[in-house]
């Protein structure tokens, strides 16, 4: 997280160095676009509908960590008593559902990312929309996120509450 901060606040300073000596008379606005998706209601729905998936990635990997305690009791119990080719066979099962668990947590987290920019999209293309409108409408040569920009002056403008109302917000 700190490496894409870094990332975004040396973007934005390269920026100014670049239009800096063009910036004189033109406008230049800012937006605190967090504040905007947490007024938006499709932002609770996101909230909840990633809430339900993560519920669900985590009652399957419950379902599967119960399999795994099972079939190790089982194992532990009666591998005295198996036989060479019976216990093989158990191990080999026990290894493979290691395996499994393993793989579905690695994907997990990716598969949460990915539902989550399944889901943002449409809000996050509508919050854009609505940004380009207000920059079109006030005349606007740029319009950077509030919380990377390391210094605003007084020549800034906010544009947040613009962006609401084109939003209805």
């Amino acid at each position: 997280m700190k490496k894409l901060t870094k990332v975004l606040v040396l973007t934005v300073l390269a920026l100014g160095i670049g239009f800096g000596a063009n910036a004189q008379g033109q406008k230049i606005g800012y937006v605190d676009s967090q504040a905007i998706i947490d007024m938006m209601p499709e932002g609770a729905k996101i909230q909840q509908d990633l809430q339900a998936y993560y519920t669900e990635l985590q009652s399957e990997l419950q379902a599967m960590a119960t399999e795994y305690q099972t079939k190790m009791r089982d194992y532990e119990a009666n591998s005295a008593t198996m036989s060479n080719i019976l216990r093989q066979s158990k191990e080999k099962e026990i290894i493979d559902l290691q395996g499994r668990i393993q793989e579905f947590q690695a994907n997990a987290e990716n598969d949460l990312a990915a539902k989550q920019e399944e889901l943002s999209k449409p809000m996050l293309d509508k919050i854009k929309a609505a940004i380009d409108a207000v920059v079109k409408a006030k005349g606007l040569a740029y319009v950077f996120e509030k919380t990377v920009i390391l210094s605003i002056g007084d020549g800034a403008i906010d544009v947040t509450s613009d962006v609401k109302a084109k939003l209805g917000l």
